[in-house]
């Protein structure tokens, strides 16, 4: 299960940042190239684990999330929401203030209303304060929130969701060294 992912994370490349143990790879980074493979494999098993007839809308975060989103998307018919880095000015938009451990920004929903049933995608769930943010934005706005799934886990972060009544599905959960990518678990194998 989930193979193709498995060996791309315990092949990926980290370099440091600073005393931060950082690993590249093309769900998380874009680089080197996706493989579309890598991508089916991933979509086809996220929907194994949620309802997608139950789902209004896919939200994504850019920008990582789009590739496997949007995959979900073409695969299903269920349109595609993603959460920008700018504003539109968009009669509706909501403005979102989010933090992880390296960065803070503001990121802008529209396209989304009281009533709208969505997962959320993303590539990686590390600190938690984004998807957080985003949770919290989305239930102020009424939009329920099915699932949300990482698609890799590394560091405690789910823990916030779970502490505010989500219980996110991350695929494959990692710990970085200087030695490489380790796999801590696979969603469904516990």
């Amino acid at each position: 299960m989930l193979e193709r992912l498995k060996s791309s994370l315990i092949n990926s490349p980290v370099i440091k940042r600073g005393e931060y143990n950082y690993f590249i790879h093309p769900i998380s980074d874009g680089v080197p190239s996706i493989d579309p493979r890598l991508v089916e494999e991933i979509s086809d098993y996220i929907l194994t684990i949620t309802d997608i007839k139950k789902v209004d809308a896919i939200v994504t975060v850019e920008a990582m999330g789009i590739p496997v989103a949007s995959a979900l998307s073409l695969k299903t018919g269920v349109p595609l929401t993603i959460i920008r880095k700018r504003p539109y000015f968009l009669e509706g938009e909501v403005e979102l203030s989010q933090s992880t451990g390296y960065s803070k920004g503001v990121l802008y929903i529209n396209g989304l209303k009281r009533g709208d049933r969505v997962i959320i995608v993303d590539d990686v769930i590390s600190t938690g304060g984004t998807l957080m943010a985003l949770v919290k934005a989305l239930k102020t706005m009424g939009v329920e929130v099915l699932d949300v799934i990482s698609v890799i886990g590394r560091g405690a972060g789910y823990l916030q969701l779970k502490e505010h009544g989500f219980e996110p599905k991350v695929l494959v959960t990692v710990d970085v060294s200087e030695k490489g990518v380790e796999i801590k678990n696979v969603f469904g194998d516990e």
